[in-house]
């Protein structure tokens, strides 16, 4: 019998939105143990194991992957220290999500009235670490921390004006796409140098300061067609497809 400070698998994974599947995989990753296996082979749950998967989901959330978790959890040994550090991060997170309310706010009375857009207002609570696991999958651990620590080495100003020249490019392109220019004329290659340049900035620490080669440049060029979040910043599918054939032009005969 299930006491009342005690949870089955399937309940648990009831209560935090997720699957018995999961909690059996942190199981075998020992990131929760069951605190009990029933006569019948099932696994039980108490408080602690509550406040442990608790842990586990913001960490998640936060973009840790489960081994650098693994890592995290096994550092913490005093249980209210580590609810106060998870109330922490969750007041953090929630200061950045009302940052972005506010932010699409601004964005959608601004285009409501016609007015112009300021990039620091566009992306404000927009946290690049969201990625990093993406990141690191499609282009190694190295390509993330050399960007991490150039972004982070930014002033908020530098910062501020970086995401307004990819604003700016992005203009551009839409402006030579709507006027029919080839992708390979001079002029949308000009774009597509100040678009290689704002890419790479945050590559310098690649490789004793050396750029990725160009086919790292056309595999980003082929993520903005293929992911919606990405094309979207070039107007959708048709103009991720512009920009990409533009890079690859580019690449084809500056970056051989």
């Amino acid at each position: 019998m299930v006491s009342a400070a005690e949870w089955s698998i399937q309940e648990l994974a009831k209560a935090a939105g997720t699957t018995s599947r999961t909690l059996r995989h942190y199981g075998e990753l020992g990131l929760l143990a069951p605190s009990r296996i029933g006569r019948n082979g099932y696994r039980y749950y108490d408080q602690d194991s509550l406040v442990r998967l608790q842990r586990i989901l913001l960490l998640r959330e936060l973009g840790l992957s489960l081994p650098l978790i693994a890592e995290v959890l096994a550092g913490e040994r005093d249980t209210a220290a580590a609810l106060r550090t998870h109330l922490t991060l969750l007041e953090q997170e929630q200061q950045r999500i009302g940052r972005q309310i506010a932010s699409v706010r601004t964005t959608l009375r601004k285009t409501e009235e016609g007015e112009p857009l300021m990039a620091a207002e566009v992306f404000d609570g927009f946290d690049h670490t969201r990625y990093r696991e993406e990141v690191t999958e499609r282009w190694g651990k190295q390509a993330y921390e050399s960007g991490d620590r150039w972004w982070r080495s930014l002033t908020d100003a530098d910062k501020k004006n970086f995401q307004q020249t990819h604003v700016d490019i992005a203009a551009d392109y839409a402006r030579v796409r709507e006027a029919g220019v080839a992708v390979d004329d001079p002029q949308v290659q000009a774009i597509v140098r100040r678009h290689y340049d704002w890419v790479t900035a945050g590559w310098q620490g690649w490789q004793g300061g050396k750029c990725p080669p160009a086919q790292y440049f056309v595999n980003l060029g082929e993520m903005y067609v293929a992911d919606p979040r990405f094309g979207k910043n070039y107007g959708g599918l048709e103009g991720a497809t512009y920009v990409r054939d533009a890079m690859a032009a580019f690449a084809a005969t500056e970056l051989r």
